[in-house]
């Protein structure tokens, strides 16, 4: 390997670490990186794209190739939240922002316990009794839903 390769690929590595981490922080899944990047210039891109690209499971081709566009993408996500009134750009509108994901449910022991009973009783409850438990445990009904799904 030539030694500027090295470089190259170190640098390359050291991208997809802050890409990834950057992504994360501003909200956006792999999908809506895939597909933000579709609308802005005119490739899709596949989730399991931008995860092989995070993970370094990708040709050195080809992560070569998507480092650009995916710098673009970083450069275009922090401008839009650093100026949300731009209206030319396409993270600002409202299916982007509500594509945004939602911050991860931790449940309390003695929430997951009532839940946990609730299954062992009933593991397949149906939408009315999911808005029951979810009222008496004071808990959004998807919440309780996906809970539920996972289980």
């Amino acid at each position: 390997m030539e030694p500027d390769e090295t470089t190259d690929l170190e640098e390359l590595e050291q991208f997809a670490k802050t890409f990834k981490q950057r992504r994360i922080k501003l909200g956006f899944t792999q999908g809506d990186v895939g597909l933000a990047m579709g609308k802005l210039y005119g490739n899709d891109f596949s989730q399991t794209t931008i995860s092989r690209f995070e993970a370094l499971n990708l040709s050195f081709k080809n992560m070569c190739k998507l480092k650009p566009l995916l710098q673009k993408w970083l450069l275009d996500a922090d401008n839009s939240l650093n100026n949300p009134n731009s209206l030319s750009n396409p993270m600002t509108t409202p299916e982007a922002i509500g594509r945004r994901r939602k911050k991860r449910t931790s449940i309390e022991t003695s929430v997951r316990v009532a839940l946990e009973k609730a299954f062992v009783q009933n593991p397949k409850p149906t939408s009315e009794e999911i808005s029951l438990l979810a009222d008496s445990l004071t808990m959004e009904k998807e919440v309780v839903r996906v809970w539920f799904c996972n289980r």
